[in-house]
């Protein structure tokens, strides 16, 4: 069972080991007066990531290191993390430091003041402002993000933000398939949850480097894409978010 009050961090991270130490530090200090968890999936890394984690939870008693000998992809990464968090509020960020941990609170905080209703909010999406990409990068990643909501209508111009927090309940509502993580917010509609935006800074990497170019991004984008419109082309009655009410009992937060 979930612990309703505590707020469980998942970081998907594979060859970040200049990165990951700040990182958790800062998250530390961001949610010092908070009940949280973070859990790092170290997937696969060959640099040493996992053995810096393993340092790091020797003193962090809040941090939960998982490893994959065999990379998995941060889909598959995010989704282990979510089945052994003891939160029911995820958060998640990229282990690679480009997203600021300073920005949890914007994300938790539409929860905090969600006033109950028919449809409950199940997600709160990031939307990065001023990438600190390269310019081939964004343009690629705007065009994606145009077609995508062309297609998937969700409303959102940035859902590959890796700054997202939602609901654990409603993310085990998801149908599972790989890359989902691009795909959250339409997901999130298509299970009957309500999805808000909120906007975040985003800032450089200090290290490691990025795990996709834009032909590779593309090449499994369409696919999935494709597959993305057909399920919410299939969906059926919603199961939760339009068909259930946030609990009225004072003492849960979310």
């Amino acid at each position: 069972m979930s612990d309703q009050n505590m707020i469980s961090v998942i970081i998907p991270a594979k060859d970040e080991v200049v990165a990951i130490a700040p990182l958790i530090e800062e998250i530390g200090l961001v949610l010092k007066d908070q009940t949280f968890e973070v859990i790092v999936i170290d997937d696969g890394s060959t640099d040493g990531t996992g053995a810096k984690l393993d340092e790091l939870a020797a003193r962090c008693n809040w941090l939960i290191p998982l490893h994959n000998k065999v990379s998995a992809g941060q889909s598959a990464a995010i989704r282990k993390g979510v089945r052994v968090a003891h939160g029911a509020l995820i958060v998640t960020l990229d282990g690679d430091g480009q997203n600021p941990p300073d920005q949890l609170p914007a994300l938790l905080a539409p929860f905090l003041n969600s006033a109950p209703e028919v449809c409950a909010l199940g997600l709160v999406q990031g939307q990065r402002l001023r990438r600190q990409d390269t310019l081939a990068k964004r343009l690629a990643s705007r065009f994606a993000n145009w077609l995508r909501g062309a297609l998937l209508k969700d409303n959102v111009r940035d859902s590959g933000c890796g700054l997202k927090a939602f609901r654990r309940e409603a993310y085990l509502d998801l149908p599972w398939f790989d890359h989902i993580h691009r795909f959250m917010p339409a997901m999130m509609l298509r299970e009957g949850w309500r999805v808000e935006t909120v906007d975040v800074t985003h800032r450089e990497r200090h290290g490691g480097a990025s795990k996709y170019n834009n032909l590779k991004r593309g090449l499994v984008g369409i696919p999935d894409l494709l597959g993305a419109a057909w399920l919410i082309m299939r969906k059926g009655p919603p199961r939760h978010g339009e068909l259930q009410k946030i609990s009225d009992n004072p003492s849960i937060r979310w």
